[in-house]
């Protein structure tokens, strides 16, 4: 049966922060934090729904939500998601966070937040990205999101506001592609996690991968074929399949064959 996900809100640090929540109240918490786009509620998150409690946050700034100028770095937007986190009271949890929110998730855990961390996926993580970075023209960052546009299913298009303030918000947080104050905190988190990095992407390309390895004490990376950047919906089902694995296994989750898996 699909999942039916509830709009909520949370009261946190001045904020009055939505989320979408679904899943047994008997399964295990998963906390997700979306990308640059904003919030979205997509089939593998109603697959995980399935058997976890699922609630997928919108940062506030995106959306209807009012313009954020508090949050000026990172690591402000991620204090103020811990706060937010904490209200939920769902005990020990896992994060998952997309790109933007991957980089989102790494600077949460590296704050040493009151709740306890099982694991932390994340998908094409913005956290380390190329040196210059590539340019795109809006269009063609458009085409690189996905390797397969033709299978999703169209989206309400934002409105010209909520575009810039969204944009706005997100250049400002993002920073520079490499932040040595971040990935001298990431060493520090124990928690397991898994990276995934869709073969095709263009914007996060799948040799950043490396670095996390590198960086993070229990790091395991997972390399999707015929996926690009938005690589849950590119292939919703072995993002699931991967993910419960991980979910479920945690530090004796095991690649086969080698520190990476070329996930058909």
């Amino acid at each position: 049966m699909k999942a039916d996900f509830k709009e909520s809100f949370v009261e946190a640090d001045g904020f009055r922060i939505r989320f979408m929540a679904a899943g047994p109240a008997s399964g295990d918490a998963v906390i997700c934090l979306h990308g640059a786009g904003g919030l979205r509620v997509s089939k593998f998150h109603e697959l995980l729904a399935e058997n976890y409690q699922v609630f997928v946050f919108e940062a506030p700034g995106f959306g209807e939500s009012a313009v954020n100028e508090r949050s000026q770095t990172m690591w402000d937007l991620a204090g103020t998601m811990n706060q937010a986190v904490s209200a939920l009271d769902t005990g020990p949890l896992s994060l998952i966070g997309n790109s933007f929110g991957g980089k989102l998730a790494l600077c949460m855990a590296a704050l040493k937040p009151e709740f306890v961390i099982n694991s932390m996926m994340l998908i094409a993580p913005a956290a380390i990205r190329p040196d210059p970075e590539l340019r795109f023209s809006p269009a063609e960052r458009q085409a690189t999101m996905y390797a397969h546009p033709e299978r999703q299913s169209p989206r309400p298009p934002l409105s010209d506001a909520v575009a810039k303030k969204q944009q706005t918000l997100f250049r400002r947080l993002i920073g520079q592609p490499r932040n040595a104050d971040l990935e001298m905190k990431m060493a520090e988190i124990n928690a397991p996690v898994l990276a995934l990095f869709g073969v095709s992407d263009r914007l996060i390309p799948s040799d950043m991968a490396r670095h996390y390895v590198e960086i993070l004490p229990n790091c395991h990376v997972t390399m999707v074929y015929d996926a690009a950047h938005v690589i849950d919906a590119d292939r919703p089902e072995a993002t699931f399949s991967i993910a419960a694995d991980f979910l479920e296994n945690r530090e004796k989750f095991l690649v086969t064959g080698a520190d990476s898996l070329l996930h058909p």
